[in-house]
This record gives structure tokens, C-alpha cells and sequence, in this order.
């Protein structure tokens, strides 16, 4: 038996963590790991590779120990050890019967900048990422090809309309109302003075078209924002190439599963091509909606020359979209190889083409037309409701696909049968709506003073009408959740009352205590609510569903602002409308307001700033297959990192090497041993504990994480033990199936009932923290090592440890009950 494992704080969801790095003494140059080979008398060598969760830790509380040096790695992320461990390869003899323990730190790649806070306000970008990788799993024998590609499709495109929405929303703040609506009003524009050189008759700016010109730039620079930060963060945090001979491309066929593949965290080409036409679409978006309006006007005033010129660019416009849907819909991911070629033609000339095309109708806008001028909205109705109204149709089609594939191979785990992919693309079409509608909403109050935008008899007409009544469904929304959290919060206390009545059983010879049998049971009944979430992310995407449509019907047949569409029909109804109108607009904006708020915040506090990172460690896991400007993924930094020091460590020391993760972490380290050739596997062994991938990733990511993909990890990994409780919000079992083969649990918590001579003040309830701290831990840890395959190991290299035999695989626990140290509920 090793010694006795240090206890280290701050692991996973919820746990507040000292500053990161903390005690670390920052090493300028690492020490090179000596490369002794060892001889056949020394000692096994055995590393344990830590990966903490998303909560994050400094090296000195992951490894117990204030005196710690970087083995190797940046300021972004690095592999620690103990100052007095930084030299173990040479000396392998100073570890017999226990492990070399190292840390890797990755929560720097989240949460290490204040900057990164404002990410949250791409959160409808991230969601629809999220939705592509939520697609259901595919028969082993039939891969149904043609539903992949379909989803992939579909997705695809609600993730370029949200992008188009943004930049729309964006010209509707800065070019309908403030370079129309407001510098065409003398009263809006007297108010304001610095808008004063854009009122009629103020100079060479007072021109709609020239005014509209100036006020693209301001949509337009945000396209150029959202570009530089997708391109930037690629090449900071995602370009990193596997390692070589790392899951040959050679061997992998269409069932070996998509994390085993050596393409799959290296997606530069796909996120070239969805980088250039999600740019290009937001520059040609604002090309239209400056060319609309100056187009229609050469019309209607019959100048040929610049009617003629209005057509044409026009035409390309509507080339140019088509183009940039090709782009989108014709290639998606490949997995079966990295793929280091960029198509320049996509890559480059797609957005230069598009940048032209935007001078150019700017350069058109500009020019003199001294008897335009703006009068009532820009013609943006139509464009916003084709938006709402193609998205709504492209998720009832997502759902579609997702319920045939679902049909094909029914998994009983998956999130709402298969639907839960299409169920997140509706959560990220409503957050890009009622964002764009409630901020455009706020604009228009702000910018109206104290009437109502749309309304008869206010100085200015406002933002669309569909825009209005997005603003206006979010208070109903608001109501639906809150009623739904009440319901979930009833039942929670039902379940805590039930449970109740039987936790001092579990605790043999222990005095009933109510009030401790109430805590605990409230920890499991809190825990057990994850398992609801699937049915609670339908009932709102359903409810948006249905309230989205109410508003593009009421928008289209009404053609008037909610408070001016119920006029007439009673004053309670034509009050609750204009009420819901007006607080719809203002709570979106006060939410725009904490989103910007929270981000300064976060760059001033660390506290704030991890908690950022922890919203971000879940969503942005993936990569970003769908939406370009979706945040970072930080796993194709983490999962090279750590199949590139399992792959060397092993090759240079023939020894055994055990992954360690928590919570987020087992994630990372389950996709890093995906990774590892044959020949490395067979000398690495898998220890999970409080891990999401059977219960939250097995469900919301079946065809990545589902029963088949775990299984076939469980037969490639020589050993593999997951450590878990029943008072754990995030960890469950990965594989229920077969629980006696890796899970290991529910393990007790608290370890004791109520006090004794072991246990003299009350025993914390852990929940989803401190595994380290269970018996059980040190006992599966040392067993994994034990059991490694040595046969696997170079000739004449280092001896099979003890108590292992060539070619056996750990497929049950060591013991079926617990052992004299081990408290109640422990055994597997």
C-alpha cells in the first residue's frame, strides 16, 4: 500500500479553489525528465496523471504539497510534480509500492482572463454548436450516412441564421434606429446634440444614404470583432496537432468511435471554411441592408443610372448568399485523418469578395440624392420574420432526422428520446431572438424618451414589429420557468421526505437522527433533480416554440406592436399587452446589462472570473463544428496536451501510468486515452470519479458518449474503475449496464452516520468533492496499477509488479465487500 494520499481541496463543480498557481514557484526552465533506461533489477515505475475538474486548482492543493515545479507546459496550461518528484525516473527505486504524482492544470485555457467574461454574450452561438454534437447515435452495422450529413446540414444553417441575426439586430440599432428614425427626426436629434451633424439640412451627412453609410461601419466592425476573436483564439488555443502515430489513421474504420479518431480535435480546415462564410455573411448582411433602402428609393425616383447600378448590386448580394450558403452546406467534419489543408479559395476570397461588395454599396449609399428623405421604418419586417420563420421550420426538420435516426438505434438513455439536439437548437434560436428583439426594444425606449415605440402618436416608429413582440413573449416565458422550478422544487421535497425514512438504515448500529437523516436525504433528492433536466430543457423549448410562432402570427397579421394590436379589445388585455411589451423590453435590457456588469466584474475578481469559467468548462468542451464564433474549445488543447505526456512519458520509461480525473477532468482524460496508439493503452489505466460521462454526456451526447462509444472504450482499456455517490449532482455510473466492470459505488456520504471514536465531530457531506478523501480511492488506484498488462512493456524493461499477471484486465473490484477500514457503503 502507498502512503496515506494528502487531502486536496477545491476539485470540481462548486468548489471554491485558492488563486490559481498559488504556492507554485513559476519555473523558467524546466527540468528535462532524465531518459535513464531502466535496468531489469529496478523497481516498477508508476506516474499518476492528475486532471482536476472544472472548478480548477492550483499544483500545490492537487498535489498536497506547497513545493511544486512545472515538469513541462506554459502559463496556459502545464504538468506539475513536487519539487522532490521532478527528478523520479532517475531514481525508481525511491517509489516501490507507490506512485510519482503529477498534476496536469488546464482551467488557465477557461477562466485565466477577464476578457473571456464577455464570451457569455455569444451564448446563442455556443448553444448551437452544442446542438450538432447532440445528435443521436447511428446503428453499428448501418452508419445511415445520408441522417448524419442531413443533421449536420441542418445545423449548420440555424447556426449561420443566428449570425445573420446578430448583425441584422446590430444594423437595426445603429441604421434604421439611429441614422433613419432618429437623424431623420428633428426631435429625436434636437434632444441629442452629438447627433445634430445628422439631421436634414445639417450638411453633407444629413443624406439618409450617406447617413446609413456611416452607420454600417458600426455592424461591420463587429463582424471584423467576431472574425479577429475566432481566428485569434484558434491559433492560441486549438492549434494543436496530435501526436504522431496517435490513433493511426490507417486502422480506424466507420465503428471505431469518433473521439478514437486521429481527426477529431484538429477540425482547422472545417473552422476555416465556417470562419470565412459566417463573415461574409455578416458583411454581405449589412451590404443589404444599406442597399435596400438606397435601392428602392433610386426606384421610385426614376434615375436610371442609379436605378441600374441598385439591380446589379443587388444581384450580386443575393450571389453572394447563395454562395455563402454553399460553403456551409457542402462540407462538414472529417475525422478519419487531421487535416492541415485550408481551401483558400473559401478561406480567403470568400470575405474579400464580400468586403468589396459592401465598399462598393457603400460607395453607391453615398452618393447624392438631395431629395431623399427618411420617413417611417427601413424594410426590415420581412427580412426578420424570414429569419424566425426559417429557423422554426429548420429545427421541426432537425427533429425530424433526430427522431429517424433515434429510431434506428433506440438508446432508452438518451435525452428525450433522441430529441434532445433539436431541443438545444430552439433554446439557441430563442436566446438569438429575444436578445436581438429585447435589445432593439431597449434602443427604441431609450431613444423615445418616455413613450412607447411603435405606438400611435410617439415621435418614433420603433423596431419591427416582430421584434416588439419577441420583447414581448419573454415576460409569459419568465412565468412557464418559474412555475416549472416551483414544480421541480416540490417534487425535490417529496423526494427528501421519502428518503428520509430509510438513510439511518443504511448505517447499521447508528441512533436515528432526523435532522441528519433530512440533510442527507436532501443532498440525494438535490442530486437526483439532474436526471429531470432533459424534461425541463423540453418544456421550454417547446413553450418557445409555441410562443415564437404566436409572435411572427401576430406580427404578420397584425402588423402592429402588441400594445397597439390589443387596443380596443379591453382594457385588461390591451394593459397586460402593452405591460409585457414594455417589460419585455426592459428586462432583456437590464440582462444585457448584468452580462457586461458580470464581465468587468470577472476582470477584476478571481472569484468571479472562475465561476465564468466553470458556466464555459461544460459548454465549450466541443469543437466548434457548427458556429465559428462559438467560444474557444479548449479540449483540443487539453486532450493533445495529455496524449502527447502519456504517449512520451510511457515511451521514454516503459513504465505504468494511471489518469486520474474529477468531474470534467474524467472527460478530458476518457478523450485522451481515445487517443493513445494500441501499444500506449496497454500500459495506461483509467481512474474516474464524480464523472458527467455516463450521466449528463452519455444522454445529451449519445452518438459521442452513449453505451456503444463507453463499451468499446472498456474493452480498448486494459483497466478502468469509476468512483461514484448517490449525493453527486454531476458523476453517476458510466456504464450501468455493467456496473460490477468499472463503477464502483455509491460510495457512503458522509462516510459516518453520527459521531464515534473514529469520527468525533460530524462528517461533511461531500457530494460531488473530495474523492480523494474515500478509502475507496487510494484501494482502486493502487489496484489499477497492480493489474496493468506488463507484457505490453520492452523487453528487458521493467519487472510485472506485484500481483499482476500478463494479460488479465481489472473487471471487478478487488473485494465485494468493504474491507476493516472501509465504512458502510463503500464496497462495488
Amino acid at each position: 500500500m502507498s502512503a496515506p494520499w494528502p487531502k486536496r481541496a477545491a476539485w470540481g463543480l462548486g468548489i471554491r479553489s485558492a488563486a490559481r498557481h498559488a504556492g507554485a514557484r513559476a519555473h523558467p526552465a524546466p527540468r528535462a525528465e532524465a531518459a535513464v533506461p531502466p535496468s531489469p533489477t529496478d523497481p516498477p515505475l508508476a506516474l499518476e496523471l492528475l486532471v482536476h475538474g472544472v472548478a480548477g486548482a492550483a499544483p500545490a492543493e492537487l498535489l498536497g504539497d506547497p513545493r511544486t515545479v512545472r515538469v513541462t507546459g506554459d502559463s496556459t496550461a502545464a504538468v506539475f510534480r513536487r519539487t522532490e518528484d521532478a527528478d523520479a525516473e532517475a531514481h525508481p527505486e525511491r517509489y516501490t509500492g507507490r506512485p510519482v504524482p503529477e498534476a496536469y492544470c488546464w482551467s488557465r485555457l477557461t477562466s485565466g482572463n477577464g476578457a473571456r467574461a464577455l464570451w457569455l454574450l455569444l451564448l446563442p452561438f455556443m448553444v448551437a454548436n452544442l446542438a450538432h454534437w447532440a445528435r443521436p447515435a447511428t446503428p453499428a452495422a448501418d452508419p445511415a450516412a445520408r441522417e448524419v450529413r442531413t443533421y449536420g446540414v441542418l445545423v449548420r444553417i440555424l447556426a449561420l441564421s443566428l449570425t445573420v441575426l446578430l448583425i441584422a439586430a446590430a444594423c437595426e440599432v445603429a441604421l434604421d434606429l439611429f441614422a433613419w428614425q432618429c437623424a431623420g427626426s428633428g426631435t429625436c436629434t434636437g434632444s441629442r446634440s452629438r447627433l445634430g451633424f445628422l439631421a436634414p439640412g445639417a450638411g453633407w451627412w444629413a443624406q439618409p444614404g450617406r447617413r446609413l453609410a456611416l452607420a454600417a461601419v458600426v455592424p461591420a466592425a463587429l463582424t471584423g470583432l467576431l472574425w479577429f476573436l475566432s481566428n485569434r483564439t484558434w491559433s492560441a488555443y486549438e492549434s494543436q496537432p496530435p501526436p504522431a502515430g496517435a490513433a493511426d489513421p490507417d486502422t480506424a474504420s466507420d465503428s471505431t468511435p469518433a473521439l478514437g479518431r486521429p481527426g477529431f480535435w484538429y477540425g482547422r480546415r472545417l473552422v476555416a471554411r465556417l470562419r470565412a462564410a459566417h463573415t461574409a455573411a455578416g458583411l454581405l448582411t449589412v451590404a443589404a441592408a444599406v442597399a435596400a433602402p438606397t435601392a428602392r428609393h433610386d426606384r421610385r425616383a426614376e434615375a436610371p443610372v442609379l436605378e441600374a447600378v441598385g439591380w446589379a448590386l443587388e444581384a450580386l448580394l443575393v450571389a453572394g448568399g447563395l454562395t455563402v450558403a454553399w460553403v456551409v452546406c457542402r462540407r462538414g467534419r472529417t475525422e478519419a485523418r487531421a487535416d492541415h489543408r485550408l481551401d483558400r479559395a473559401a478561406t480567403t476570397l470568400l470575405p474579400g469578395a464580400a468586403l468589396t461588395l459592401l465598399a462598393a454599396v457603400l460607395l453607391y449609399a453615398c452618393w447624392s440624392r438631395p431629395g431623399w428623405a427618411s420617413a417611417g421604418r427601413l424594410p426590415g419586417d420581412f427580412a426578420f420574420g424570414v429569419l424566425m420563420l426559417g429557423q422554426g421550420v429548420c429545427v421541426l426538420a432537425l427533429a425530424a432526422v433526430a427522431a429517424r435516426l433515434h429510431r434506428r438505434a433506440p438508446d432508452p438513455a438518451a435525452a428525450l428520446h433522441g430529441l434532445g439536439g433539436p431541443a438545444i437548437a430552439m433554446l439557441g434560436c430563442a436566446l438569438g431572438g429575444v436578445m436581438s428583439g429585447g435589445v432593439a426594444q431597449r434602443v427604441a425606449d431609450w431613444l423615445d424618451g418616455g413613450a412607447t415605440p411603435g405606438m400611435a402618436g410617439t415621435p418614433l416608429p420603433g423596431p419591427p414589429v416582430l421584434l416588439s413582440w419577441q420583447a414581448a413573449v419573454l415576460p409569459p416565458l419568465l412565468l412557464v420557468l418559474a412555475l416549472l422550478a416551483a414544480w421541480f422544487a416540490v417534487r425535490g421535497a417529496r423526494a427528501r421526505h421519502r428518503l428520509a425514512r430509510t438513510i439511518a438504515a443504511e448505517y447499521p448500529g447508528e441512533a436515528p437522527d432526523r435532522s441528519r437523516s433530512r440533510r442527507i436525504a436532501g443532498a440525494r433528492a438535490a442530486a437526483a433533480l439532474t436526471d429531470s433536466a432533459p424534461w425541463f430543457v423540453a418544456a421550454v423549448s417547446g413553450i418557445t416554440l409555441l410562443l415564437g410562432a404566436g409572435a411572427l402570427a401576430g406580427a404578420w397579421i397584425g402588423r402592429q406592436v402588441p400594445g397597439e394590436a390589443a387596443r380596443g379589445s379591453g382594457p385588461f388585455l390591451e394593459t397586460a399587452a402593452r405591460a409585457a411589451q414594455d417589460s419585455g423590453s426592459w428586462l432583456i435590457g437590464f440582462g444585457f446589462v448584468l452580462f457586461v456588469t458580470w464581465g468587468r466584474r470577472a476582470y477584476r475578481d478571481p472569484a468571479a472570473r472562475r465561476t465564468i469559467g466553470i458556466l464555459w468548462d461544460v459548454g465549450t468542451f466541443w469543437p466548434r463544428a457548427a458556429h465559428p464564433f462559438a467560444p474557444p474549445c479548449y479540449a483540443e488543447r487539453a486532450v493533445p496536451d495529455l496524449t502527447w505526456r502519456m504517449t512520451g512519458w510511457t515511451g521514454r520509461t516503459g513504465g505504468r501510468l494511471v489518469i486520474s480525473g474529477h468531474s470534467q477532468g474524467s472527460v478530458l482524460a476518457a478523450a485522451a486515452v481515445w487517443q493513445l496508439p494500441p501499444p500506449v493503452r496497454r500500459r495506461v489505466a483509467l481512474l474516474t470519479y464524480g464523472s458527467p460521462l455516463g450521466r449528463l454526456y452519455g444522454r445529451w451526447f449519445p452518438a459521442y458518449f452513449g453505451p456503444g462509444p463507453l463499451t468499446a472504450l472498456h474493452h480498448e482499456i486494459d483497466c478502468w474503475r469509476n468512483l461514484w455517490r448517490a449525493t453527486d449532482p454531476i458523476g453517476g455510473p458510466v456504464l450501468p449496464a455493467a456496473p460490477q466492470d468499472v463503477d464502483r459505488g455509491p460510495l457512503a456520504d458522509p462516510v459516518a452516520y453520527g459521531r464515534s471514536s473514529r469520527h468525533p465531530l460530524p462528517a461533511p457531506i461531500l457530494g460531488h468533492s473530495d474523492y480523494q478523501a474515500d478509502p475507496a480511492f487510494a484501494a482502486e488506484r493502487d489496484a489499477l496499477l497492480a493489474r496493468l498488462d506488463p507484457a505490453a512493456r520492452p523487453s528487458g524493461s521493467l519487472p510485472e509488479a506485484a500481483g499482476g499477471v500478463p494479460g488479465q484486465r481489472l473487471s471487478k473490484a478487488p473485494t465485494g465487500q468493504p474491507g476493516p477500514e472501509d465504512p458502510p457503503g463503500t464496497a462495488g
